[in-house]
């Protein structure tokens, strides 16, 4: 049976929130980071049913899936849509090659915004440029999901200990400031972005 782009959409709604969940986004300018959902994942059956032997309603569902993650790029997202409109092996050859090539494209471009964000330290800035060294699709997308969160943080608390050598800051900015610099990623960017300014109203 040939289902619509639409039913399909419908349908992986309900499978889709632990893909969409499995990679930690920084608060207030998170990187565009798309789940990273192996034509094997996204397989309606057995997770480990290879690319080949899927169905063509399998390969719909995948497609499917990979468009119905809000992180997917603009890459991925227009040759997903391509894909689904053509043959089934149009759909299959896509998952096995094309999807990695178009995920890649779409990091690269994810770094670069990131390297142009005003708040982009030097940790983010150095491996970034690391990275553009000598891109992969492998080395691109891991530092995406967890790299970034990683450097990001420490650039945060860098951020946060140079506010608390400032003499002049208030006495409630240097406690508030002080409390966030033990606390998770999450906690430090959205201090620096907005609770900063929140505490001296």
């Amino acid at each position: 049976m040939r289902l619509t782009r639409g039913a399909l959409l419908v349908a992986t709604t309900a499978l889709t929130p632990a893909l969409l969940l499995t990679t930690p986004a920084l608060a207030a300018g998170a990187a565009p980071s798309s789940v990273a959902v192996t034509a094997a994942a996204a397989s309606t059956d057995e997770p480990g049913t290879p690319v080949e032997e899927m169905s063509e309603e399998e390969l719909r569902l995948a497609l499917a899936r990979i468009l119905a993650d809000p992180d997917s790029g603009k890459r991925v997202t227009r040759e997903a849509n391509e894909a689904l409109d053509g043959t089934v092996e149009d759909m299959r050859a896509w998952l096995e090659t094309g999807y990695r090539l178009a995920q890649f494209e779409d990091d690269r471009v994810a770094i670069t915004t990131i390297l142009a964000k005003p708040y982009a330290g030097k940790r983010v800035q150095r491996e970034i440029n690391a990275i553009l060294d000598a891109p992969t699709p492998e080395n691109t997308r891991a530092w995406l999901e967890t790299g970034y969160r990683l450097a990001q943080a420490e650039d945060d608390r860098v951020a946060v200990a140079t506010l608390l050598a400032d003499p002049t800051i208030s006495d409630a900015l240097r406690a508030a400031a002080e409390e966030v610099m033990d606390g998770t990623p999450e906690e430090l960017r959205y201090f620096l972005e907005i609770g900063r300014y929140e505490v001296d109203k």
